[in-house]
């Protein structure tokens, strides 16, 4: 073990996959940092590349004025931290959770003299240090200030407000937004296949799309945010009746119709609502109706 009296810029407590690469991006950047992690092993190629190990948790905040989290989640953060002395520390939490907790979090870390920032990672452990990794934080803006640099050496770091749940909102939409897409695009390659084409084509293309659909999508938000849900180009009815059409296809090919089948019915819904002649924008009117019912029925 190397000695901790000399004062290190950061902590970094959780050594998994995304652990290890923020704290490489970090020393790489010739940031002096102390890591922890449960099973030390995970420490040793660090250590041989000049990174300081901590003994114990208490020892690597001791050693640092920022503590940057890395583990499973929220509720394994606080055992973790429970009985270190955080007073005058930033907290910088880059675990996944949900804005609740990281809410949560934020009170409990005040209350114990620490400025809390919540960060979420919109990358993977390849892309740290890189220009496609992202960091959204949210929290405190003197805790922001105090990590900032060091966070920048990780990833561009983006300020979503001082409500501590913001990060992780902005993650969880960017979340299903994501998995929404890859889920259409596995029964798209499931239908490249059924025709007999080759899947990768299809990859190729969607990367050339991708700047349009992100524009598509902008500007869908930009609709619900102002509440403006005229359809110049393209109605909910069209998109419903794409859907129609490939389940149809799925039919006819034999394959698994599951995908089309519900992105069909949820704008089924909003032609329901009749909203078919309105932008698929409208579609939020839908959802915003079906959370105001559960309310009702609380």
């Amino acid at each position: 073990m190397h000695s901790h009296s000399t004062t290190h810029e950061a902590a970094l407590i959780g050594l998994g996959a995304m652990g290890v690469a923020l704290a490489r991006a970090a020393a790489t950047k010739g940031r002096r940092i102390i890591v922890w992690n449960r099973t030390s092993a995970k420490a040793a190629p660090l250590e041989a590349a000049g990174v300081t190990v901590a003994g114990s948790v208490a020892a690597a905040v001791a050693a640092s004025p920022v503590v940057i989290v890395c583990v499973t989640d929220y509720p394994a953060t606080r055992s973790l931290l429970e009985s270190v002395e955080l007073a005058g520390k930033t907290l910088v939490q880059l675990s996944t959770g949900t804005p609740q907790e990281a809410r949560e979090l934020a009170a409990w870390a005040t209350a114990r003299g620490a400025r809390y920032l919540d960060g979420a990672i919109l990358a993977v452990p390849s892309q740290i240090g890189g220009p496609h990794a992202n960091i959204m934080t949210s929290g405190a803006p003197e805790a922001l200030a105090a990590a900032q640099a060091l966070l920048a050496d990780m990833g561009a770091v983006r300020f979503a407000g001082e409500p501590p749940g913001a990060a992780a909102a902005l993650d969880f939409g960017v979340l299903a937004s994501l998995f929404g897409a890859l889920l259409g695009f596995y029964h798209g390659a499931r239908l490249m296949e059924s025709e007999g084409l080759p899947v990768d084509v299809l990859g190729e293309l969607m990367a050339a799309t991708a700047p349009a659909i992100g524009e598509m999508i902008r500007i869908d938000a930009d609709a619900i945010h102002h509440g403006r849900y005229e359809a110049p180009e393209a109605s909910l009815e069209i998109c419903w009746r794409s859907m129609e059409l490939l389940g149809r296809h799925a039919r006819e090919a034999a394959i698994d119709a599951s995908f089309p089948g519900f992105a069909a019915a949820m704008f089924q819904r909003g032609i329901a609502a009749g909203l078919g002649q309105e932008a698929p924008a409208a579609m939020i009117k839908v959802l915003r109706a079906a959370s105001a019912q559960k309310g009702a029925g609380r």
